[in-house]
Parts: structure tokens; C-alpha cells; sequence
């Protein structure tokens, strides 16, 4: 595996393998890492996962943080890693991320996996009251645990994995921490996701209180011309730590978007 941080672009682990590579970019309060688990199930396969600027390896890189950077670094990524043909796996804000990438039509990106994303039209939920108190969650160690174990997750996690999350998310730079809330999330980009060509998955967990399944249903798919959509059962929103293996089954299961083996049908509502 390669280990890559330089001073002017994120952090970011390379896994040489069969491709397409999968390229992870992780959620608000996440970091690289958030995607092990799901690496993990997926021997033999090129991955590719970026710390986010702002967050984790990448803290003490300047701003700004907003999503057309997040999105300009990601394909700066993928090129520096040398990678040429690749699906872009999203989740919550770095689904928003992917959406923005894929509108720009990258030579080389083959699909677009979307993880309890962050959706093209925002909630009718995100009003400036709920940006103002979304943006103190990571405040302290206690409102970072309550955000976790109340809202963020539906399943018990181990202990390592609570200390990660709480860990990654309170380590971020307060400047990226309050760019999401603030502005990201609110941010329409309807227009742009339109222009997405390649096929997408869109995947929700059952119980996700951030992302609810009828959001991504009502507020992200009729924007995507060639989508499918896949309910995990029993998840919450952190779909990569509460539900690894049944998400990696999905990634190697659906080769028409991610050129994975396909071993045969899953289950999944659309």
C-alpha cells in the first residue's frame, strides 16, 4: 500500500489491485480510516482513500474547504496516485463530493457509488436553525459521543470503533468542521448532478436518521439519469463501520457500475 501526504494535497492510501479503483472519499467527522472495514472485505482490489482537507493527515492544510475544493483536490488525487479508470464511492459529505466530481465528467471515472449521501436538493430539514446546531455536534468529546450514539448510528459498535469516531471527528480543523454544516449541506447542486453520465448506486441505511431513506429517494434520484437504489437493513448513517461487509457485497456484486465480480443478485428496493 502507499502512503502519500504532501503539503499541498490531502492524505491519501493507495492499494494497487483489480480495478476499476475504488476511490473513497469519507463523510463530515470522518477520516481515511472510516473506510478500512470495508477495504478490508474486499481483497485483490485497487482502493484508493483520501483524507479530506481539513480532516485527519490532511488538518493543517489551508482552506478554504468548501465542496468545488473538496472536489478540485479529489481528481488532483487521482491523478498524483496515477490512477486511470475508477468509481467514485461516496459517503454523506464526501457523497456530495462525488456528485460534483462526477458532474464534471472526469476521463476515467466509470461510476459513481453514493452512501447515505448528501443530496443533490437539500432537505426541506436544513434550515438555518438546524445548520446553527448541527454545526456545535463536535463541540467537546460529550456532544461529539451523543451525536454518535443518538443520531450518526442505528447498531452497537466496538469500543475502538467509538474511539475512532469520536477521535476523527473532534480532530478536524474548526474551519472544515464548520464548513459542511454551515454551507455545504445547504447547497443545491441539482443543476450540476443532471449532467452525471455514468451509472450510479445510491445506498441507504434503514435507519439513518441523517439521511433518511425518502430523502435519497425524493431528493437524489430523480437527478440521476441510470441509478439503482439499495436499503441495508438495520444501518444507521456511518454505513462503513455499522455495515461493512453488506456494503462491500454490494460494491463486488453490481459489476455494471463498479467492474466488481459478480456473484449474484442482492437484495435491495428501488
Amino acid at each position: 500500500m502507499t502512503f502519500a501526504i504532501s503539503s499541498h494535497l490531502p492524505a491519501y492510501d493507495y492499494q494497487p489491485g483489480d480495478g476499476p479503483t475504488l476511490v473513497f472519499l469519507h463523510y463530515w467527522g470522518g477520516t481515511a480510516r472510516t473506510w478500512q472495514p470495508v477495504i478490508d472485505r474486499l481483497p485483490g482490489r485497487a482502493t484508493l482513500s483520501i483524507e479530506a482537507r481539513g480532516w485527519g493527515r490532511s488538518r493543517n492544510l489551508p482552506g478554504p474547504y468548501t465542496l468545488e475544493q473538496l472536489a478540485r483536490d479529489t481528481l488532483e488525487v487521482i491523478a498524483d496516485a496515477g490512477v486511470t479508470d475508477y468509481v467514485l464511492v461516496g459517503h454523506s459529505m464526501g457523497g456530495k463530493v462525488a456528485q460534483l466530481v462526477a458532474a464534471a465528467r472526469p476521463a476515467g471515472l466509470v461510476g459513481l457509488v453514493l452512501v447515505g449521501s448528501g443530496p443533490a436538493k437539500p432537505a426541506a430539514v436544513v434550515t438555518p436553525e438546524y445548520q446553527e446546531a448541527l454545526s456545535h455536534a463536535y463541540d467537546s468529546d460529550e456532544t461529539t459521543a451523543a451525536a454518535r450514539d443518538t443520531i450518526l448510528t442505528a447498531t452497537p459498535l466496538s469500543d475502538d470503533l467509538e474511539a475512532q469516531i469520536l477521535a476523527d471527528s473532534r480532530a478536524g480543523a474548526p474551519a472544515a468542521r464548520a464548513e459542511w454544516p454551515l454551507h455545504g449541506i445547504a447547497r443545491d447542486i441539482t443543476r450540476e448532478v443532471r449532467d452525471i453520465e455514468v451509472p450510479a448506486l445510491v445506498i441507504a441505511g434503514e435507519h439513518d436518521r441523517v439521511e433518511p431513506v425518502e430523502v435519497l429517494r425524493t431528493n437524489l434520484l430523480p437527478y440521476l439519469h441510470r441509478a439503482d437504489l439499495h436499503v441495508i437493513p438495520r444501518s444507521g448513517h456511518l454505513i462503513p463501520l455499522e455495515a461493512p461487509a453488506a456494503l462491500a457485497s454490494i460494491l463486488q456484486d453490481t459489476p455494471s457500475v463498479t467492474g466488481g465480480s459478480c456473484r449474484g443478485q442482492i437484495s435491495h428496493h428501488s
